[in-house]
């Protein structure tokens, strides 16, 4: 079962490269695919969340020998986001009619490196799955075809080559002073190699993933690309691409490099908080509702630094809640961003909200999480920069939805669509907010379980 949701993706994948997308019935048999994927992922997940992680290593191999898939909540919560986030993306482009022949195609190969790269045990495969998710990414960046779009492609590529250059080095460093690509083993090797090496192989590593999460300062490619590409694809780069950011920052932070991550939490605080308060004041001097939530962003990814760096069972339980919100918010408000009419403007308020955290969108549950953590270690900066980015993010959000919705006339700007199916899509998503706010358990359980998965971090 740990392998059925990769193996739907990529079948699926193969078959639609060969159709062109362009056409309906494609785009709903590619949705369908992700569907599939997604329900088996759930079914896998709730065996985990019962019986503990699930591991295998392909070819009957040894483990620290051959291929290892490991399955664990950490992974399942990020694979079902991610996968929930691309069948929303991917389901409100077909709606609006796709225009280029392998955009359904290139949706489900990033399906099948992001579900990969959440399931394998292995740093090096991490690589592989990271890259096929990548190359995916740079090509739907260009999605459209117009001179906005190529460029921010370009910019995307550029940029982000870099990110995947500085992550492959990284886990050369890795095999160079542990021996072991396979996760277990270099974590069981860790401890044992000396500070300085381990301390210049976890900042590289924390550099690739910082800038595919766009966390401050290396975020100054984020706004021309979620800004220049389109709506749908914007919602897949800001909620889906970047939780390998999220999950690799927590997975390789928490897991194998724990000692490093306690010796940088001041550095780590410290870019947080510049992240959250640089993002806010940024959104707050724009007007274009797709540079307000690129900016937005940019601060909302520093809050799950701010988890990660405090640590702890709570952190890491904080960090992964957040990650999970800000996906699902990412999601509504850019796919709602250039559509009109007062059910979208209902459902851009719930996300607004839900930035915002105001309850009972589920945004306040991350706010709360967080605000816990600070209160609990008697952290009060922490929490009153909690305070201060929520209240920052109400006054950009509240701007936006009053100059989007109230002000500004209708312009000819690109609209997203105006279909009646793609608009009941993005009220379901705004529903799923409000659900998730009003009956917070099920997602709290998880986030939970997900951080007992990781190892305690030493004091």
């Amino acid at each position: 079962m740990i392998v059925l949701p990769l193996a739907i993706l990529w079948v699926g994948a193969v078959v639609v490269a060969a159709l062109d997308g362009t056409r309906r019935f494609v785009g709903v048999l590619a949705a369908g695919v992700v569907a599939a994927a997604l329900v088996a992922m759930i079914v896998v997940g709730v065996d985990v969340a019962n019986n503990g992680p699930v591991q295998m290593v392909a070819g009957g191999w040894e483990p620290g020998v051959g291929v290892t898939l490991r399955l664990d909540a950490l992974g399942v919560v990020f694979a079902v986001l991610s996968l929930g986030v691309l069948l929303a993306a991917l389901a409100f482009e077909t709606l609006a009619g796709v225009r280029t022949r392998l955009f359904p195609a290139l949706v489900l190969f990033m399906g099948v490196g992001l579900t990969g790269l959440f399931t394998t045990g292995d740093a090096f495969n991490f690589y592989v799955f990271f890259e096929i998710a990548m190359v995916s990414a740079y090509l739907l960046a260009g999605y459209g075809e117009k001179p906005r779009q190529l460029r921010a492609a370009f910019i995307f590529a550029v940029v982000n080559l870099l990110g995947s250059v500085l992550f492959l080095i990284g886990i050369a460093a890795v095999y160079h002073i542990t021996g072991r690509l396979d996760m277990a083993g270099i974590n069981a090797a860790m401890p044992l190699v000396g500070e300085n090496p381990a301390t210049l192989t976890a900042t590289i590593i924390f550099v690739a993933f910082g800038v595919k999460l766009g966390l401050f300062p290396f975020h100054f490619w984020l706004p021309a690309v979620y800004t220049g590409t389109t709506p749908a694809v914007a919602a897949i780069l800001s909620g889906a691409l970047a939780n390998i950011g999220s999950y690799g920052l927590i997975r390789f932070g928490a897991e194998l490099f724990p000692r490093e991550l306690t010796e940088a939490e001041s550095v780590l605080l410290v870019l947080a908080t510049a992240s959250i308060i640089y993002g806010a004041l940024q959104a707050i001097s724009r007007r274009s509702p797709l540079e307000v939530l690129a900016y937005s962003a940019i601060g909302q990814v520093g809050y799950i630094l701010a988890a990660l760096a405090v640590g702890g069972e709570a952190g890491y339980a904080a960090a992964v809640l957040y990650a999970v919100i800000n996906g699902v918010n990412k999601t509504l408000l850019f796919l709602s961003a250039n559509v009109r009419g007062w059910l979208i403007g209902a459902a851009f308020a719930v996300g607004a909200f839900s930035v915002a955290g105001v309850p009972p969108a589920a945004g306040f549950l991350g706010k709360l999480a967080l605000f816990q953590v600070g209160a609990a270690d008697g952290r009060w900066w922490f929490v009153a920069l909690i305070v201060l980015g929520g209240a920052l993010s109400f006054v950009y959000m509240f701007q936006l939805y009053g100059h989007r919705f109230w002000v500004e006339p209708p312009g000819d700007e690109e609209q997203a669509t105006t279909s009646a199916s793609a608009r009941l899509l993005i009220a379901g998503i705004a529903v799923a907010v409000v659900a998730l706010g009003a009956w917070p358990e099920p997602l709290i359980a998880l986030s939970e379980q997900a951080a007992r998965s990781l190892p305690e971090r030493a004091p």
